[in-house]
């Protein structure tokens, strides 16, 4: 009890007045409010949400029958289907931490997170069985592996001893609901490439997942009227935290296996769908598809875009169509968007490519962002509002993650001074509003996946002719990015662009593989640095 402050008096909290912050309520109260209205859209699959909420309580049993519990990491190999939708529910509902690995690494790097996030089980669709086949077999450990057989996809090889619905089937009739005791309790382990080849464990609590979750309902205006095409992968950041907020408004998630503008635009219209999120790169698609394929849609749709910057054309290119896009910003460290591109009415009677130019800008922060500030690297000063003086980009908030897992010197690097650090460069506009200029890490966003310079180099060192490489984004209208390779050949070797492409196809994710090869000397500093602000111009030129 404080003398000073009467308020203390006994004023204590209790089960009364204060709960755990987590997702996992919005589950049941949607399944008890609106039990059959339709949750989730596959195919010919239509399920309500008390049947979702259903499904996702017997995978919670049947973990916990497996003995998987507490601070166990389940992970999930899945394309955007209902098993990896209930999964974001299932997995946290036994106590667990979700992994939902990003489905188009290599089997190194999945072998690499299974083994780094100690995964007790593994849920993998059939389309990714070559990858998984191979992590597994360099694993070194045998994990227990479960099928997610989708009638939707024809091929791949099962690869574990039960499939997804006869896990369900182990439930039995206990099914228990169990909440976090604590909202710092730990609830998904994302994985992002960071600087290096090896990537890092970015760790999410109930507390950011709930209040992002939130976020985006809000600083969307979602109703529960909503319905959301899955043109995200779920895997990314858990979808931006998108599973959790459709069940926050208690609407429709319309899944989709694969990313094709055909399909896309056949869910638009048949399923009238409301909103999508998607990288620039799916926004150029549906600009350059054909106007047949677009006959029969005359109602606004949302869209929220990221990864690169997406292009003032390309925006302004929806915005004829109609559609409404918002830009936003973020980073796996931040559950996906935490800043937004938020619109006035001001700018309502601007051109359409005046408008475009003002949402390719980043923004200002979400409803649930604490703080946002272009700072100064080193002092943490915050820089002049000019949209020119460039400096680093810090947030800071419940939606910030946890940290990294078993890498405590990267964590307090990235929260050093009381701020996270993200490493992007970027001016600030007299209105507040950010906009980045370049990416101090050196990160190529090709298509909205994360690629490592240092990683790619890496591989590009190991070609017998190569002495020297250099890996920089080049602008990309299709991808936003993607690599580009300097290359300087030791003295008296030879190869050919096709060879080192053929190379590195061989050693690395497709994606990743560098789509632009320069061979010649690199520029370097007096002590031998390269010069990568050099190269990325002229990768711009090229």
């Amino acid at each position: 009890m404080s003398a000073s402050n009467p308020y203390d008096l006994g004023l204590d909290r209790n089960p009364a007045n204060f709960v755990p912050l987590t997702p996992l309520t919005f589950l049941e109260r949607a399944a008890a409010v609106w039990p059959d209205r339709v949750a989730i859209v596959h195919g010919p699959v239509r399920r309500t949400w008390a049947e979702t909420f259903l499904r996702c309580r017997r995978l919670a049993a049947a973990l916990t029958r497996r003995g998987i519990g507490l601070g166990d990491t389940v992970a999930v190999m899945g394309a955007n289907t209902p098993e990896t939708f209930e999964a974001h529910f299932g997995v946290p509902l036994a106590g667990a931490v979700l992994n939902a690995i990003n489905t188009r690494l290599d089997a190194d790097a999945v072998a690499f997170i299974l083994n780094h996030g100690e995964a007790k089980i593994l849920l993998t669709d059939r389309e990714f069985s070559p990858v998984v086949k191979k992590a597994l077999a360099t694993l070194g450990r045998t994990i227990p592996v479960i099928d997610i057989d989708d009638p939707q996809y024809v091929g791949g090889e099962l690869l574990g001893e039960k499939n997804y619905e006869q896990l369900l089937d182990e439930a039995g009739d206990d099914l228990p609901w169990t909440m976090p005791t604590d909202e710092w309790q730990a609830i998904a382990l994302n994985y992002t490439s960071g600087t290096t080849g090896n990537p890092k464990g970015v760790v999410y609590h109930h507390r950011g997942a709930h209040l992002n979750a939130v976020s985006n309902a809000l600083s969307w205006q979602m109703s529960d009227e909503t319905v959301y095409l899955w043109t995200l992968p779920m895997f990314h950041c858990n979808g931006w935290c998108f599973p959790w907020t459709m069940a926050v408004v208690a609407g429709t998630s319309v899944c989709l296996r694969h990313v094709r503008v055909d399909a896309i635009l056949a869910a638009v219209r048949e399923e009238k769908v409301t909103n999508f999120c998607g990288a620039p790169i799916v926004l150029n698609m549906i600009n350059n598809a054909p106007a047949a394929m677009k006959d029969g849609i005359v109602h606004t749709v949302k869209v929220m875009t990221a990864g690169a910057a997406p292009p003032a054309p390309i925006i302004a290119g929806m915005e004829r169509m109609g559609w409404d896009v918002t830009h936003v910003y973020g980073l796996t460290e931040t559950y996906g968007p935490a800043v937004q591109c938020v619109w006035h009415g001001k700018w309502d009677g601007l051109s359409i490519e005046e408008k475009a130019q003002i949402k390719a800008r980043q923004g200002v922060r979400g409803p649930m962002l604490e703080g946002l500030m272009v700072g100064d690297p080193l002092s943490l000063a915050p820089m002049p509002k000019d949209g020119k003086t460039v400096g680093e980009i810090f947030m800071r908030g419940n939606n910030v993650m946890k940290g990294y897992l078993k890498n405590i010197p990267a964590t307090d690097e990235a929260f050093a001074g009381g701020w996270f650090h993200t490493g992007d460069l970027a001016v600030c506009h007299p209105d507040g509003y950010i906009e980045i200029k370049d990416r101090s890490k050196d990160i190529i966003i090709s298509g909205g996946e994360n690629i490592s310079s240092i990683e790619v180099e890496d591989i590009l060192y190991g070609h017998p002719a190569i002495m020297e490489a250099a890996v920089v984004a080049r602008p990309d209208e299709k991808w936003g990015e993607t690599p580009c390779a300097f290359i300087a050949l030791k003295e008296g070797a030879e190869t050919t662009e096709a060879e080192i492409m053929t190379f590195c196809r061989e050693r690395m994710a497709h994606f990743k593989v560098p789509k632009t090869i320069v061979f010649g000397g690199l520029p370097k500093t007096s002590t031998g640095k390269v010069q990568k602000f050099m190269l990325r111009q002229k990768a711009k030129e090229l």
